[in-house]
């Protein structure tokens, strides 16, 4: 039995319902409610140390950390292969994730959270800090563009873990008016399309 404790509105908690998706998985969803502060209650914090969202029970197996459970699961459930077999592609694969978590979602968030967690929290967005984050993200995509150029994905030529780990990130963007910064780089945005189209990602954000 796996269950997955998290929110349909988390970023990290939709990288692992696309992954499921993805797999065709029977999971049960657990969802966390922010409002009520049940992510800091002890209850969880048993479960997650961090007081964050996912964590998963797999048949009393219990992890954290949304890219971490998304590399156990593609291994541990039967399925498609999110990360590949062999040692040069699953590098390249490793490689994009890790542009994800050190040079697209920091500057990512900065944006999200100036635009979206602020005003829910009735502070003033700084728009000054938007455009700085706008700066820095500019830098990641142009790169990514370049890779994009060459490949329908950023692993290659098959959709990957790689993939999905920027998918939540960037469905916020677009929510805060944001989506120029992809639109703007025609290989990239042709990459989004593909991906956003995908029902997995669909599902994962609540539009199917």
């Amino acid at each position: 039995m796996l269950t997955l404790y998290g929110n349909p509105m988390s970023t990290c908690s939709r990288k692992v319902l696309c992954l499921l998706a993805e797999k065709g998985a029977d999971f049960e969803f657990s969802v966390i409610d922010f409002g009520k502060g049940e992510h800091k209650q002890p209850a969880y914090l048993a479960r997650q140390p961090f007081g964050q969202v996912p964590a998963i029970d797999h048949d009393g197996f219990e992890l954290f950390e949304s890219r971490a459970i998304c590399r156990y699961l593609d291994e541990a459930l039967p399925g498609a292969k999110l990360i590949p077999g062999d040692a040069q592609h699953r590098a390249v694969v490793e490689q994009w994730i890790s542009v994800e978590s050190a040079n697209f979602t920091p500057h990512a968030m900065k944006i999200i959270y100036q635009l979206v967690m602020g005003p829910m929290r009735g502070q003033t967005p700084d728009m000054k800090a938007v455009e700085a984050g706008r700066l820095s993200l500019g830098h990641t995509i142009t790169i990514m563009e370049a890779r994009l150029d060459q490949s329908p994905y950023l692993a290659g030529e098959e959709f990957t873990l790689a993939d999905v780990c920027y998918l939540p990130y960037i469905e916020y963007l677009f929510a805060c008016g944001q989506g120029d910064l992809i639109t703007g780089h025609p290989a990239v945005g042709d990459w989004w399309a593909r991906c956003s189209a995908r029902p997995s990602w669909q599902k994962a954000a609540g539009k199917a």
